[in-house]
């Protein structure tokens, strides 16, 4: 099992002809990712050529539209690698074609435009994850984004978080368990998929034995995390917030790790979790010996 994606899904690509696009359809399909197009409304009519998993050539349609895309090919979920001005057309465009997952990788894109975005997906079939974020794997079925798939296989672990690279790390951290999903949701102020709507998916997937949820400075996500935990996930959870030594008032990294008035801080975020029963480690690497000792307990 998994969330949100897997073998089955269909998969195309906003911004396949440029070179992040291009770079990254090509890995997703080494992943084994079953891409069946793209869309860019200059290239229309025309096909990428790509080397497929089993290193076969596959040649990729490329469409004008997302909702022609599609209409031909089935495809359910859409992954944008589109410059930040021209996201929020993007969004808007596939949340018109009904596409069902949305995964924004694009960094840098307006807040105004993530909220105008958001708030026109209120209600709508399409779940969005990001932007600015690596995307979504299931290991060994399907990538969507730009997540190495290399790093780890299929195994008992949820995986949620804020950070790209700490999403990296804590799958090479426990490669030798694996992960039924890990989902990397961004680290921007306004974001689609947030850590409870993960939570609530992993509670609900039979496969995820436990999950692993990373923060960081800024906003009170992890708190409203937390309180979501001790109401509603029965499955073990181990924590890790990036930012201890963060100063007050500078925004760290990410758009949203901002500190501000004593509020958002890592120590803050800790504690709330920690009286949700969950067990929030120092470093990634301490956090992956707690979740190492529930998996062993279990």
């Amino acid at each position: 099992m998994s969330i949100f994606l897997n073998k089955d899904s269909k998969v195309i690509v906003q911004g396949i002809t440029g070179g992040e696009g291009t770079k990254h359809t090509a890995l997703m399909l080494k992943a084994g990712t079953n891409v069946v197009g793209g869309v860019n409304a200059r290239k229309a009519g025309t096909t990428v050529e790509h080397t497929g998993a089993d290193g076969n050539t596959v040649e990729l349609p490329v469409f004008g539209t997302v909702a022609e895309a599609i209409e031909k090919t089935g495809a359910d979920v859409s992954v944008a690698f589109v410059p930040p001005a021209f996201t929020k057309d993007a969004v808007i465009e596939a949340i018109d074609a009904e596409i069902g997952l949305l995964v924004i990788i694009t960094e840098g894109v307006p807040v105004q435009d993530s909220a105008e975005f958001w708030a026109y997906a209120q209600g709508k079939k399409t779940r969005i994850i990001g932007p600015n974020c690596p995307g979504i794997i299931t290991p060994g079925e399907a990538l969507a984004g730009i997540t190495p798939a290399t790093i780890s296989g299929s195994g008992p672990i949820g995986l949620v978080s804020k950070s790209g690279t700490l999403t990296y790390q804590m799958m090479f951290e426990l490669r030798d368990y694996g992960f039924t999903t890990a989902i990397g949701i961004g680290g921007d102020p306004i974001i689609g998929t947030t850590h409870i709507d993960a939570l609530e998916a992993f509670e609900a997937d039979p496969d995820t034995k436990a999950i692993v949820m990373i923060g960081e400075i800024g906003g009170d996500a992890e708190e409203k995390a937390a309180a979501y935990i001790q109401a509603h996930v029965t499955k073990p959870v181990v924590g890790y917030v990036a930012g201890f030594t963060a100063p007050e008032g500078k925004t760290m990294g990410h758009a949203g790790a901002i500190v501000a008035d004593g509020a958002g801080t890592a120590q803050g975020k800790k504690e709330a979790l920690e009286a949700a029963g969950v067990k929030v480690g120092k470093t990634p690497s301490e956090t992956a010996e707690l979740m190492r000792e529930i998996l062993k307990g279990l």
